[in-house]
């Protein structure tokens, strides 16, 4: 996994805009969008580009190397989101 949401997240959906392989959901006009507490990035479609890091209005989106001690648990719920 190349990026990770946490939960600082908005839902604003400029993220979504910007990913050029479409791998962060859930997207408003989806089922889950409403329910979900935040964004997640699909950690197998991810190809570590970036993009989606400048447009969010947030900073709630860390390179997974970096993601802070206290947020590491954002990488799992991005993952298990996806399961």
């Amino acid at each position: 996994m190349a990026y990770v949401i946490v939960d600082t997240c908005t839902k604003d959906k400029l993220c979504i805009e910007a990913c050029p392989v479409d791998c962060i959901h859930p997207k408003e006009d989806e089922p889950k969008f409403e329910e979900a507490p935040q964004l997640f990035i699909q950690p197998e479609e991810c190809i570590d580009c970036g993009a989606c890091v400048p447009v969010c209005p947030t900073n709630s989106i860390y390179v997974l190397d970096e993601l802070p001690a206290n947020l590491t648990q954002f990488a799992e719920k991005n993952a298990v989101y996806y399961a």
